[in-house]
């Protein structure tokens, strides 16, 4: 379970420029959940992402994965149990090594490295079985510089390289933006079968209204540091991109737009 308590966030603190973006704010996660995050632009979605990964601290709270406080283990440390994919398909892998050594690297995620060979062979029938869960036909093509892929077969690799080694708790982060809409939708899919085959608790930070209305299990609403909305179980199950529409447009009518 995640779950951040009273976490408060200034940022330029003390200039003219300050703001309070979380004042006070709290949100649990259950084991096995898929959170889909939307809201607009400075709502605090990826903010959050950035404070739980540990990549930004709290002015003030607590951040719990579990039974273990996180606020003071250092975000290389937090990614040992957690797991991110980013908006940019290039940040998930290394260009110059081949998939095979990507995967590679992956696969030790949280052990210590000692003098032994970069590339295990008696895994690599593993990380074909991995590959051929995305049907793009990269299991064949495992010496292939992970550079020369597309940004979704890219995207593709870093999902499977995020969840390789099960994480307790995987952060996506607008992870099909950068993708055009058939690669986009592609990725999504795949996205959905890994975390419902291997149970990821999961927040995914997005725009795409479809893919919070089609995928996950839970969809909150951020605004100006707050979740306005947060529906699950048979109320998601109604909800329309019109309905999410609606809150957006209130919302912006009472910003003055």
């Amino acid at each position: 379970m995640l779950k951040l308590s009273n976490i408060y966030k200034t940022f330029n603190q003390g200039t003219i420029d300050e703001k309070v973006l979380f004042s006070d704010f709290n949100l649990t996660v259950e084991d096995g959940e898929f959170v889909g995050v939307i809201g607009s632009n400075g709502s605090g979605k990826t903010t959050m992402l950035n404070i739980i990964s540990g990549d930004m601290p709290v002015d003030s709270g607590s951040v719990m994965l579990g039974n273990e406080e996180l606020n003071h283990v250092k975000n290389y440390k937090r990614s040992r149990k957690i797991g991110r994919v980013f908006q940019d398909p290039s940040m998930g892998t290394c260009p110059s090594m081949t998939i095979w050594e990507n995967m590679s690297i992956a696969d030790n995620k949280g052990r210590t490295y000692g003098l032994s060979f970069g590339l295990n062979r008696q895994r690599k029938d593993f990380y074909c079985s991995q590959l051929e869960l995305l049907g793009m036909g990269l299991e064949n093509r495992l010496n292939t510089p992970a550079g020369s892929l597309s940004g979704g077969q890219r995207q593709a690799l870093a999902l499977i390289m995020a969840t390789m080694i099960r994480p307790e708790l995987l952060l996506l982060d607008e992870h099909t933006a950068a993708l055009d809409p058939k690669s986009s939708d592609t990725v999504m899919m795949l996205t959905e079968r890994i975390i419902r085959e291997k149970n990821i608790t999961t927040l995914m930070v997005t725009h795409n209204l479809r893919h919070a209305v089609e995928h996950g299990t839970r969809t909150i609403m951020m605004h100006e540091g707050s979740a306005i909305m947060d529906v699950s179980g048979k109320e998601k199950e109604n909800m329309t991109i019109n309905d999410y529409l609606k809150v957006f447009n209130e919302i912006s009518i009472e910003c003055g737009n």
